[in-house]
């Protein structure tokens, strides 16, 4: 899409300017701007400047500029306000606020300008969904619809692996690129014979530890120790806390921070990974210079995505001791007819700390091997 958003700039204008834009920039540079030389070369000169986020294309006497946005939240809409563009290209419009798109597109003035779009399907509720696929006819837009195998570049192999990696909702969105609901469980593919062991693995010096934590007062405090095996790539959470405390039986950041050391006993982990929102149960970690503490990653829908694909890649593996994890494998469900994909934040505690080992510790591990 990015080539042809060029050519047909670089075809119709010259001396305009146009917009290109992602969810954030950095990830419009990764995804995009960065292959745009390798893919035009020989046909366009591409400049970049970075400290001004454009690119100018240039090729037969003709030149034009592209600004780069990201359009990650409602407030940036006032990043494009005030230009004329001829044209704008959105790259995963889907992950991008409606008042953002809708300025960057009401900044369109020029004649015979166009809106370039593609995205992943996400909830048959969203916007783009209802106002553009489904009014695409009423809009005069040309809808193509791609799946896994239209993409070329990739080998039976790959196409085998990615099937492999998702089921349920992210299954039908990913691989058949259906707009669907989020609904029942949100990991049907927990398996007790695949995903539980009886024994906990012996200490293994080689093997890395990890502690994770979903912080609560008044909800349980839940936290999970994981052993990573860098040889096998698996992981497994061989010991849980699970902590009820209520208005009854609330407990102080010290005496939590003895269960944690509880739970650690002698294993020596590299890290505990904590809910962003703790800030004063880290202080109390830090206080005591014990222990590293780096704060979670707390994306929820991709978080959730990471473990769905390690459950079923046979990445995780829980002792059978962790009673209060298993039991909210079996409830942890999808809100009902809920607008955007939401979980139902009751009994998840254990779900949380477990999507923050998953989405801020292990990923980095397994980017390249899962």
């Amino acid at each position: 899409m990015s080539i042809g958003f060029i050519n047909w700039s670089m075809t119709r204008y010259n001396n305009q300017f146009f917009a290109i834009c992602g969810k954030t920039i950095e990830a419009l540079r990764r995804n995009v701007i960065s292959h745009l030389s390798q893919w035009l070369e020989g046909i366009y000169t591409i400049t970049e400047r970075r400290s001004e986020n454009l690119i100018i294309v240039s090729a037969a006497g003709k030149t034009n500029t592209y600004y780069l946005f990201g359009g990650k939240d409602e407030s940036s809409y006032s990043l494009i306000q005030g230009m004329t563009l001829a044209g704008v290209f959105f790259d995963e419009v889907a992950l991008m606020p409606r008042s953002f798109v809708e300025q960057a597109m009401a900044r369109c003035s020029v004649e015979g300008s166009k809106f370039w779009f593609n995205c992943n399907p996400e909830n048959p509720s969203h916007w783009f969904y209802l106002e553009w696929i489904q009014q695409r006819m009423k809009k005069n837009a040309l809808y193509l619809h791609f799946t896994m195998d239209d993409n070329l570049s990739l080998s039976p192999e790959i196409k085998e692996r990615y099937e492999k990696m998702y089921t349920g909702v992210f299954y039908r969105r990913y691989i058949l690129g259906l707009w669907v609901r989020a609904e029942g469980l949100v990991y049907p593919m927990f398996d007790r014979e695949k995903h539980l062991i009886d024994t906990v693995p012996t200490f293994n010096a080689r093997h890395r530890y990890f502690v994770a934590v979903d912080y609560g007062t008044v909800n349980p405090f839940a936290a999970g120790l994981y052993d990573y095996d860098p040889t096998h790539k698996t992981a497994t959470k061989i010991k849980e806390l699970y902590y009820r405390g209520g208005s009854a039986k609330r407990v102080d950041n010290e005496r939590y921070y003895k269960m944690l050391k509880d739970l650690i006993g002698d294993y020596p982990i590299e890290c505990i990974v904590i809910d962003p929102s703790a800030a004063a149960m880290v202080e109390t970690i830090l206080k005591y210079g014990e222990y590293d503490v780096r704060k979670a990653i707390n994306d929820v829908l991709n978080g959730i995505q990471t473990v769905t694909k390690y459950l079923n890649a046979g990445v995780l593996h829980f002792h059978n001791s962790c009673k209060s994890t298993i039991k909210e494998f079996d409830s942890y469900s999808w809100k009902e007819d809920a607008s955007v994909d939401t979980v139902i934040k009751e009994n998840d505690h254990a779900m949380d700390e477990l999507r923050y080992f998953c989405y801020t510790i292990l990923r980095d591990e397994l980017m390249f091997d899962i």
